[in-house]
């Protein structure tokens, strides 16, 4: 079983940054490729960035150049480092990992709003 629990989101301005964590339980961390995704209001959740086990990165065109996402495997946390946001990355941001099933945390609020 792998537990996931985001933290770091909240209110900021709009050209702001904020750096989630998503702090994963379980053994298989290393090995499992993890992801962040988001959902607005009213919208379908949508993929943000990726990470896998060997430390290959994919980012959403929406994010490229302003996102960054990293992970210490030795924390068992994955990062997202979000530079000059904007109104519309208005969001609930979810951490992903996979590792033979999917598994999803509960989500941390990111409002951008002057």
């Amino acid at each position: 079983q792998v537990q996931l629990v985001e933290s770091g989101g909240g209110l900021v301005q709009p050209g702001g940054s904020l750096r989630l964590s998503c702090a994963a339980s379980g053994r298989f961390f290393s090995l499992s490729a993890m992801g962040w995704y988001r959902q607005a209001p009213g919208k379908q959740r949508e993929l943000v960035a990726t990470i896998g086990s060997s430390g290959s990165t994919n980012y959403a065109d929406l994010v490229k150049g302003r996102f960054t996402i990293s992970r210490d495997n030795a924390k068992n946390t994955v990062f997202l480092q979000m530079n000059s946001l904007k109104p519309e990355d208005t969001a609930v941001y979810y951490c992903n990992a996979h590792y033979v099933m999917n598994y999803w945390g509960k989500g941390t609020l990111v409002t951008v709003s002057s």
